[in-house]
């Protein structure tokens, strides 16, 4: 397992850690595969009924670390980012961990992180958090499932955020449907676990089944937005405005971009 995530135990839950805090915890390419790998280990632990995902330190995740994954991406195959073989965090490349996932986030809630929280089944936010889906602003699009449920799960005010890549609150959050409960800071995590033995002490049979009865109502719609994005992927990578994109990030500047 990797040093940049931490695996622990209490009973039937299994707490996962993001453990970059010196990088606001961006995920880069170890990170996606360790946290695939702790969802897949769930899945096949019986004695396990629930996973906890939170991040050490100031911040959930400020986001992916575009300079770590955008080689694996320069082939437009969103697979070099996914293995197949583990279960997807995101439920939307591949197949989902089959129990319940509780998130505990802080700080900044960036990118992956909303989509992470978009496929989880419950978010617990601390009063600071900001979130923020950057990638138009970026030159690029979400890849991790926020371009189907942002505008599905939270209407309008979602596409807002997905369109305007426009920072909001945790209350705002709250009120839109994204997180399940706002908690004062630190207590984040507290609160996630104390959920997640609430739900892993029901039966798990139903619980998994209960589940999967929400994810097939969404499939038909998940398959057909990952189809659009697959053919969409590789024009909008090698775009000129996503060269800008990273270039302006990278140079901490405003982007100029020309639709080309």
């Amino acid at each position: 397992m990797s040093e940049l995530v931490t695996i622990e135990r209490q009973g039937p839950l299994m707490l996962i850690g993001v453990n970059r805090a010196d990088k606001r915890n961006a995920w880069n390419l170890e990170i996606i595969e360790a946290v695939a790998r702790a969802y897949t280990e769930l899945a096949a632990d019986n004695a396990l009924r629930v996973g906890v995902v939170f991040g050490h330190g100031a911040d959930f995740t400020a986001g992916l670390d575009l300079a770590n994954v955008a080689p694996a991406l320069a082939s437009g195959k969103l697979a070099n980012v996914m293995p197949a073989d583990l279960c997807d965090p995101w439920d939307f490349l591949g197949k989902p961990c089959p129990k319940p996932i509780v998130l505990a986030v802080q700080g900044r809630c960036f990118t992956l992180g909303i989509e992470l929280s978009l496929a989880s089944q419950v978010v617990i936010a601390a009063e600071d958090t900001e979130f923020a889906q950057l990638e138009v602003a970026r030159g690029i699009f979400p890849f991790g499932g926020a371009t189907l449920r942002l505008g599905t799960r939270l209407g309008l005010r979602g596409l807002q955020w997905l369109l305007t890549a426009e920072t909001f609150t945790a209350a705002q959050a709250l009120e839109a449907g994204l997180v399940s409960e706002v908690v004062p800071v630190g207590f984040q995590l507290e609160r996630a676990v104390a959920v997640a033995r609430r739900i892993g002490a029901m039966a798990p049979l139903a619980v998994q089944a209960s589940l999967a009865s929400f994810r097939a109502a969404e499939r038909a719609a998940r398959d057909a937005a990952l189809q659009q994005l697959q053919s969409d992927f590789p024009t909008i990578l090698g775009s000129q405005d996503a060269q800008e994109g990273l270039a302006a990030m990278m140079e901490r500047r405003d982007p100029a971009f020309t639709g080309k």
